[in-house]
């Protein structure tokens, strides 16, 4: 029996989506930063700006996940 291409294309979702906890984990993607005592970066990202980071990240898992279902269909 083959996967319908809905549950298929869920299955990459997640996956992408694990790979995106995964690498904003380690990299401290989102996280807060302490104050600092004047030394170091005036101030932390913006909100705004640590969701675009998130978001192009997501995409990138995304095409990362799905990159080698698209090359081994056009094998078939």
């Amino acid at each position: 029996m083959e996967p319908s291409n809905n549950c298929t294309s869920r299955r990459s979702e997640d996956i992408a989506l694990d790979l995106l906890k995964f690498v904003a984990a380690h990299t401290n993607l989102g996280s807060k930063t302490a104050s600092s005592t004047g030394f170091g970066l005036p101030s932390a990202p913006r909100p705004e700006d640590q969701v675009t980071q998130i978001f192009d990240l997501y995409a990138r898992c995304r095409e990362a996940v799905e990159s080698p279902l698209q090359d081994t269909a056009a094998q078939k």
